[in-house]
């Protein structure tokens, strides 16, 4: 190898966002389509009646808990559930320099909570399950009417605080904190390689915190009667198998030996080389997949 060849230093391999970034976003167009269009179904589902199921005089016993302000209002769940991986994704971006990486990571966890957020409010409509606290939204005043024939509720309250007292199962907060923090965990896994089979503990706590936060905003849910114990355990369970799906669609799993960086990296690294098979033989692969080559 002449002299100069080997005093060169080798370029980063990592493809950046100043680089790749508008290519690489190009070549998901269609995904990022699909996310608008998966945002404008969500709103159609929101905005349409759901199913009244049939609520008589002899069911209110587990339908009059209190009603209660929520412990984790809805404008904090995907603070939680969705900024806050995107800070973690874009923290690791900025060591390791790789767009696919970033790209993939915030692609994946949109569709995670969205495709959970749209199977979630399609089942409350249909289900139209009442709220632990129905009756206080059907009869504000605490005076109860039902029909003298089907014993049925003649409600009386306001039709938005009652429209939502039909939308008990399952629980959205919890769906869609699984589905975002599920998401985050599987990512974490794969970045800190807690499945390498030496044991350490310490990385299986750092995978869990965020689904032992999405457990938590589960429980406040119970807490707060706006659900039963069965919406938030399916919840919980929806989002997190959207989750898996979503992350496995981009990334390798965890317990791959190149669970580290997503598919598309090492694609990438198979074109590269065979376009500059020169530099390859430079920039040896085993470098550039575990992200030495990227420092």
């Amino acid at each position: 190898m002449p002299a100069d060849a080997r005093a060169a230093p080798p370029s980063c391999p990592f493809p950046t966002i100043r680089s790749h970034g508008a290519a690489v976003a190009r070549s998901h167009a269609y995904d990022w389509l699909a996310l608008l269009l998966l945002v404008a179904v969500d709103g159609l589902l929101n905005a349409i009646e759901p199913f009244h199921r049939f609520v008589g005089a002899g069911m209110m016993t587990d339908l009059r808990y209190p009603m209660k302000r929520n412990t984790v209002p809805i404008w904090a769940v995907p603070i939680v559930a969705v900024i806050g991986p995107m800070i973690v994704f874009t923290v690791v971006y900025f060591r390791r320099r790789n767009v696919y990486d970033l790209h993939h990571a915030v692609l994946g966890i949109l569709f995670s909570v969205l495709i959970t957020g749209v199977l979630t409010d399609a089942i409350k409509d249909a289900v139209g399950r009442p709220r632990p606290n129905f009756f206080w939204r059907c009869f504000p005043d605490g005076i109860a009417v039902f029909d003298n024939v089907t014993t049925g509720v003649i409600c009386h309250g306001d039709a938005s605080v009652i429209k939502e007292g039909h939308k008990s199962f399952p629980s959205g907060h919890t769906s869609w904190s699984f589905a975002g923090l599920g998401f985050l965990s599987w990512y974490l896994a794969g970045k800190i390689t807690v499945f390498d089979r030496r044991g350490h503990v310490a990385k299986l706590c750092v995978v869990l915190a965020p689904l032992f936060v999405a457990a938590m905003v589960a429980i406040s849910r119970v807490d707060d009667y706006w659900h039963h114990w069965q919406d938030v355990c399916t919840g919980g369970v929806l989002g997190l198998v959207v989750a898996s799906v979503c992350y496995l669609q981009f990334f390798p799993a965890p317990s791959d030996e190149k669970g580290f960086w997503p598919h598309a990296h090492f694609r990438y690294i198979t074109e590269r080389g065979s376009e500059n098979p020169t530099q390859q033989a430079t920039e040896p692969l085993d470098a550039m997949e575990t992200g030495r080559g990227g420092q």
